[in-house]
């Protein structure tokens, strides 16, 4: 495997930004390819330290993509920078430009975990034709429940990201919602991995989230078990997610 530390100026935030990339070896022309979004407090460097996605990814021939998108709830933020556009336009098309990686839906596939779990299923949810598969692992995904938190420092994050919280519920930034609108549609639908530890603070907005995807009859898998908000759960899951990514089925096609 390559390893990319790249740091590049993005047009869309009108700052400097960084990615990390893992690159399968031997060269060959496209790779399939798994953007890794981070969670809240993290950056793009964090799965690198505290997982062994490299290793991982390597079995596969799976280029990953790592993004920094700091604080942002993968939002164009209400007071802040435009990160949903970055991470859903801009990030993308210069991921493709700069490495070897897939353009093909078959072949493309988003995770995160927390914070990232969210972005993954909000990616995958806003643009089904783009993606074939999502996976959040102790993913945010109740933003009623989020919204209802009455903590002054994380209400006033919060509303710097996302303005008046009276209104993201039925949003373009609640997963619920976005979940919906795919079942609805007579279009692609991604496939859904979810997963999230009993001892999770996450755990009953992720209940909620699988009941709401089931009950709409959207492909999800879900997994629970033992397990916290921490990096010894997701180092697990990880691996659990690379083996559930629909690569195979798509090999004759590569």
């Amino acid at each position: 495997m390559a390893l990319i530390q790249c740091d590049f100026f993005s047009e869309t935030l009108q700052l400097g930004a960084s990615m990390n990339v893992i690159l399968p070896q031997p060269a060959r022309a496209r790779y399939p390819v798994l953007y890794l979004l981070h969670g809240l407090s993290d950056d793009h460097s964090t799965w690198l330290r505290r997982t062994s996605i490299e290793r991982y990814a390597d079995a596969l021939g799976l280029a990953v993509v790592m993004p920094a998108a700091h604080r942002s709830f993968y939002t164009d933020m209400a007071r802040g920078y435009r990160y949903w556009t970055f991470i859903s336009q801009e990030l993308p098309a210069l991921a493709r430009g700069f490495f070897p990686i897939s353009h093909r839906r078959e072949e493309t596939f988003v995770a995160g975990l927390s914070m990232g779990g969210y972005g993954a299923f909000k990616l995958a949810l806003s643009f089904p034709e783009r993606f074939a598969a999502a996976a959040s692992l102790s993913g945010a995904l109740d933003q009623a429940g989020a919204m209802q938190q009455d903590e002054p420092a994380w209400r006033a994050e919060m509303e710097n990201i996302y303005g008046d919280l009276d209104q993201v519920v039925g949003s373009a930034n609640d997963t619920m919602h976005l979940a919906a609108q795919v079942a609805r549609s007579s279009g692609p639908k991604p496939r859904l991995y979810q997963c999230c530890g009993t001892e999770d603070f996450l755990y009953g907005h992720n209940l909620r989230f699988r009941a709401h995807a089931l009950a709409l009859g959207l492909d999800l898998t879900y997994e629970e078990g033992p397990g916290g908000h921490d990096w010894g759960y997701w180092d697990r899951m990880i691996q659990r997610v690379l083996a559930w990514l629909p690569m195979e089925d798509e090999a004759a096609h590569g």
